[in-house]
């Protein structure tokens, strides 16, 4: 009984808890900070445009994705860099320097207006169909009463211009919320979408207001290859194409805030 007492006098159960925790936390920040490198990395070098190499310890192995609806597979990481040109030059030769659209800024892909290349087919929902349709394309939708239905009001830019006049709305079918205005553009004739949350909609007035853009620049929002369906990569298109809006839109939005 003594050498048995001897051996684990010296033994603290919290002591040992604390330690395998530390272990633990450790460990999960290891395998962490690799997961987080299968996509946007290797990083590149602003100046001369070398891919930066990474620890072999902190290199994630290569994984295959199987994506869901039969879109086939995606592996990651690849180390390939993004080849995409580029509508734009650095503002100064020092490494980080900020970069400047040099065209159209609000669809260079550039600051607010950047977007990822997402895949050219719809969202779906569990059961498979188009998550975000507009509402003549399934009837079993409709807008709620208690809120005004914008068809047919006015769309209004920041500069105070009609831009053109609401036609319908696109519906997320997954999450029962409307996702998308859709207009027609007076200046083109052309059908283009408004995000609800880039809007404001004055029922009492009939106008919807969008404050990213000025009504002559609703005429460049990126369009749809389907009357009635959206891909990922033009939601993200032009999502970018609002955000850019609010730094682009007008030339004081580009100067500081005093």
């Amino acid at each position: 009984m003594d050498n048995d007492f001897f051996l684990f006098r010296a033994f603290d159960a919290a002591e040992l808890v604390l330690w395998v925790f530390w272990l633990f936390f450790a460990g999960l920040i290891i395998y962490l900070r690799r997961e987080n490198r299968r996509e946007g990395f290797p990083l590149e070098n602003d100046v001369t445009g070398r891919l930066e190499p990474l620890g072999t310890f902190l290199n994630p192995k290569p994984k295959t994705f199987r994506l869901p609806h039969g879109h086939g597979t995606r592996t990651v990481p690849d180390g390939k860099r993004d080849t995409r040109p580029l509508a734009a030059v650095r503002s100064a030769a020092t490494d980080g320097s900020p970069i400047e659209p040099t065209g159209n800024p609000l669809a260079d892909g550039v600051g607010p207006a950047a977007w990822a290349e997402r895949p050219n087919y719809p969202d779906m929902t569990l059961h498979g169909v188009a998550r975000i349709v507009p509402l003549r394309a399934d009837p079993t939708y409709h807008l709620a009463s208690e809120d005004p239905d914008p068809r047919g009001f006015q769309v209004v830019g920041c500069d105070g211009q009609v831009a053109g006049t609401v036609t319908d709305v696109w519906a997320d079918r997954s999450e029962f919320i409307a996702r998308y205005h859709e207009m027609t553009v007076a200046a083109t004739g052309r059908t283009a979408l408004i995000p609800v949350n880039q809007c404001v909609v004055k029922g009492g007035k009939r106008v919807v207001e969008v404050g990213a853009l000025t009504a002559a620049q609703f005429a460049g929002i990126p369009g749809l290859a389907q009357p009635e369906t959206i891909t990922l990569n033009e939601e993200e298109r032009i999502m970018a194409y609002y955000g850019g809006g609010y730094l682009y839109a007008t030339p004081d939005r580009q100067e500081p805030w005093l």
